[in-house]
């Protein structure tokens, strides 16, 4: 059988057209947050599903869809990611950020990567997975230093010539602010990172 087209958004009536009121558009929401605003959420989300004024991520997480001349836009990871984890300390990468410390990392990654505090394992959001890791530190943004030393902290999980990147990162060491990289190793290196760096430095 065909599929059929869900029903059009401005044939809600009543209370579920109200709920509809309040969402807006690029934002993620979770269940109890809509709870508060309906006396029947369960029903009113399955309405709001159907016609597409909400795009379900996952149990209990959904995404109410900005519009562009393309169809639906997609939600922003940092949305998605704040909505499940109900926090909004965490960092989100690709290891495809990493070539841009200029070490000769070339490759690009289909992963997300997520260091946090509370979550860890892969789990699908929408039509993504994101790597959840739980850290005990990371910072708030990304730096050339952090990259760095976060490269070095998963050598074993490049796909790339390991001992060329080692040697590339090691002659490029002179080029980065010794002293905000010592402090990148301090807060975020493995011992075998801070290791590798104190050997380097003495060297």
């Amino acid at each position: 059988m065909p599929a059929t087209a869900p029903p059009p958004a401005d044939s809600l009536r009543g209370a579920v057209a109200r709920l509809a009121g309040e969402l807006q558009a690029g934002r993620v929401y979770r269940r109890e947050d809509l709870a508060r605003l309906s006396t029947a959420v369960d029903r009113h989300l399955r309405e709001l599903v159907a016609t597409g004024t909400l795009k379900k991520l996952a149990q209990g997480l959904y995404y109410a869809p900005k519009q562009s001349s393309f169809g639906p836009l997609p939600p922003a990871d940092e949305q998605v990611v704040g909505g499940f984890l109900r926090d909004k300390n965490f960092l989100v990468f690709s290891p495809s950020a990493y070539n841009a410390v200029g070490l000769g990392t070339t490759q690009l990654y289909n992963r997300t990567l997520v260091y946090n505090h509370k979550r860890h394992g892969v789990f699908r959001l929408g039509n993504r997975q994101f790597e959840f890791r739980m850290k005990p530190r990371f910072p708030k943004k990304l730096t050339p230093e952090f990259l760095y030393v976060d490269l070095l902290n998963n050598l074993e999980e490049l796909a790339e010539d390991r001992d060329a990147v080692v040697r590339q990162a090691r002659n490029k060491l002179p080029s980065f602010d010794l002293v905000r990289l010592q402090r990148a190793a301090d807060s975020f290196g493995s011992v075998a990172t801070r290791k590798r760096l104190r050997e380097w430095a003495g060297a």
